[in-house]
């Protein structure tokens, strides 16, 4: 029987673990067998296809271009996660490190990579087994803005952050609203915050 998520949440997989863009990875593999050496008896995770087209890679109809005239979709995967008699389903992005795969670098390694990512996040989402270094990968990836930004943002970033919106098919005012704000009242922090927002999940500069 698989020990419980406090248990192993304890597990150190540190020394299990190696290094991708500075942040500790813990390899597939390696997961399915600590969690089978603290009790799992079935592990194993399937792509579910995409409806649609029947692959395993799933995308927008949007496409859209970044400066460099790059075209490029969102992408993603998802999967199936077997552990004994518990199944759950993950989804996530087709990421190069913290950059989204484009077009012309889209390939089934990167295909393969996103679901391998996947079930060893999912695996520490429901298990516990790694969840630390998640943590710290996240803490590591967010940039530290000043407080002291707290005068209202200029109309040129606001300008900016509407035409990203627009390029990459999102609806700015209702990602303004959700946080209790709107354009008048977003602050120069806050517009900071919605930009690297934006350039982490799209590659904008």
């Amino acid at each position: 029987m698989l020990k419980s998520y406090d248990e192993l949440r304890k597990v150190d997989v540190k020394p299990f673990c190696k290094e991708r863009d500075g942040i500790p990875y813990l390899n597939w593999a390696k997961c399915i067998e600590l969690l089978r050496k603290h009790g799992a008896e079935n592990v194993y995770f399937e792509p579910i296809p995409d409806e649609n087209t029947g692959s395993s890679l799933r995308m927008t109809n949007v496409i859209f271009s970044d400066k460099n005239g790059v075209t490029n979709r969102c992408y993603e995967t998802r999967i199936k996660v077997v552990i004994d008699d518990k199944e759950y389903i993950m989804q996530s992005p087709v990421m190069n490190g913290t950059n989204p795969v484009k077009d012309n670098s889209m390939s089934q390694i990167r295909v393969w990579n996103s679901m391998c990512r996947s079930f060893v996040k999912c695996v520490a989402i429901h298990t516990g087994l790694g969840f630390d270094i998640w943590v710290k990968g996240e803490n590591a990836q967010e940039i530290e803005i000043p407080d002291t930004l707290q005068k209202l943002a200029s109309k040129s970033k606001i300008d900016t952050i509407k035409s990203l919106c627009i390029s990459h098919g999102l609806d700015g005012d209702a990602w303004v609203y959700r946080n209790g704000k709107t354009w008048d009242t977003l602050t120069e922090k806050e517009a900071a915050q919605m930009l690297n927002a934006l350039k982490q999940r799209y590659g904008d500069e």
